[in-house]
């Protein structure tokens, strides 16, 4: 329904307000360097290559490359769904404000519910990553680690986004130099031809060699989808962009390309360097690094991989407060919560917010999240086949005229993308789309029962009214 778009002031008279009596809205304080700076933070290739990779070489072995290949060019489709979307509604509730104003409210309601699980479960998991990689110098143990990760990443959050953009910079290049060492170390050791990359192996047990099908390929094109999915933080941070009607778009697409690059160069390295297929296949990327050069190169890269999680964690942290301020200001909670979370800091920043997704971040490292791996998959994957339905209905009424950057080959793109998504999520293990769907249904029952009677008063999405055409 295009009755969902409006503008903040309209939609939320009774939201938290400013001085002068309006609601709250963030501050418009970077352009597209540090937007993208910020977006490929989001991405952290090089934690990406270290932490959720080698699930897919334990799986896949030669065959990964191939399939992040794959999942790259299908992000390319997605990518043009979210620059025409976030150009046209830019909102930092990202997704579900794209979702509900093209496709009804409720559609929009279950794109935020997989989008919070998404951006609450990753962080956490990914944080616990840095005690493997603070070995070389300090043990510690992973799950109180993780937790000062999160609650280090929270205390930057409340940052002003600016002085958060170039904190993230910094770390960036190390994150490019790690992965750069090993992309130059896999390909001065090569083993095996560039024809490795299309042989489809896998070790098996007992020193046996398996075949790759074209349904594993599949089935690992969710967590391929995964790996490159941070590029949509440029949609949540375009209330904070400066010109977002073209500054979103060029966020996004220049994150996916230099994303693409900085993840994929290693994989097709590390595929032709490892020793043998037992090796790639238990894809230790440290070690493989050691054994290339020396412990001294295998330490600095360890180091640098810890550095991108941290990253990765106060990019995250920001993007996850940004859904909760928007949601809240869209009225989807009872009124003192929604009171609460749309309240700004000092440094502008939606301090409880930030607080609300740090502190329990911290909490959930110390619980067993293994599983849900998958589970996030699954949902990156149906949050992205909405995303394409909602573009789809993107050119239609008023917004057939809005002024917005537009993709090419429409509305061929994203009926492509539907039908591609719609069969990876048909392949993936039933026990990740029972936990998935049973979420799913959980939240479609807060909508029937609390969201929708209160429809006049509650799940307002709204966009900032200097954005409007």
């Amino acid at each position: 329904m295009t009755d969902t778009l409006r503008p903040v002031e309209q939609a939320l008279p009774d939201a938290a307000p400013t001085a002068s009596g309006s609601p709250q809205k963030l501050k418009r304080s970077i352009g597209i360097v540090g937007g993208t700076l910020l977006t490929l933070s989001c991405v952290t290739p090089a934690s990406t290559l270290f932490v959720v990779v080698p699930d897919l070489f334990s799986s896949l072995g030669t065959a990964t490359a191939l399939t992040i290949a794959i999942g790259s060019l299908l992000c390319i489709a997605v990518a043009f769904c979210y620059s025409e979307l976030g150009t046209l509604i830019p909102s930092a509730g990202g997704e579900y404000a794209m979702v509900s104003t093209m496709a009804g409210r409720l559609a929009g309601w279950l794109v935020f519910v997989l989008s919070l699980l998404v951006v609450m479960i990753v962080p956490p998991v990914i944080a616990m990553g840095t005690a493997d990689y603070l070995a070389p110098i300090v043990h510690l143990n992973p799950s109180m680690a993780g937790a000062g990760v999160m609650l280090l990443a929270t205390l930057a959050g409340l940052l002003d986004l600016r002085a958060n953009a170039w904190i993230t910079g910094v770390f960036l290049v190390l994150e490019v130099i790690a992965a750069a060492v090993v992309a130059v170390l896999g390909f001065t050791h090569s083993q095996r031809g560039a024809g490795s990359l299309v042989s489809m192996q896998v070790a098996g047990s007992g020193g046996h060699t398996d075949t790759v099908t074209a349904m594993l390929v599949v089935s690992g094109l969710a967590i391929a989808l995964f790996i490159t999915q941070g590029f949509s933080t440029a949609v949540y941070l375009s209330e904070e962009l400066e010109n977002p009607r073209r500054n979103v778009a060029r966020t996004v697409l220049a994150t996916l390309a230099i994303s693409t690059v900085i993840i994929l160069v290693p994989v097709v390295a590390i595929t032709m360097g490892a020793s043998d297929l037992s090796t790639l296949t238990g894809g230790d990327i440290s070690s493989m690094v050691t054994a290339w050069s020396n412990s001294a190169v295998g330490t600095f890269v360890s180091l640098c991989v810890a550095l991108a999680i941290i990253n990765a964690g106060i990019v995250m942290v920001i993007q996850n407060s940004r859904v909760l301020f928007a949601s809240a200001r869209d009225k989807a909670w009872p009124e003192p919560v929604n009171q609460s979370l749309s309240r700004l800091g000092r440094f502008g920043s939606p301090w409880v917010a930030t607080l609300l997704v740090g502190v329990p971040g911290a909490l959930l490292c110390f619980v067993n999240l293994d599983t849900l791996y998958g589970v996030t998959g699954v949902s990156v994957t149906a949050m992205y086949l909405l995303v394409a339905v909602a573009a789809l209905l993107a050119r239609r009424g008023q917004h057939r005229h809005t002024p917005a950057w537009r993709m090419p080959l429409w509305p061929a793109m994203p009926v492509l993308l539907i039908a591609v998504l719609a069969y990876i999520l048909s392949q993936q293990e039933t026990t990740y789309l029972l936990w998935t769907g049973g979420i799913t249904a959980v939240a479609t029952l807060y909508w029937a029962f609390y969201l929708r009677p209160r429809r006049e008063t509650r799940w307002l999405v709204s966009i900032p009214e200097d954005v409007q055409a």
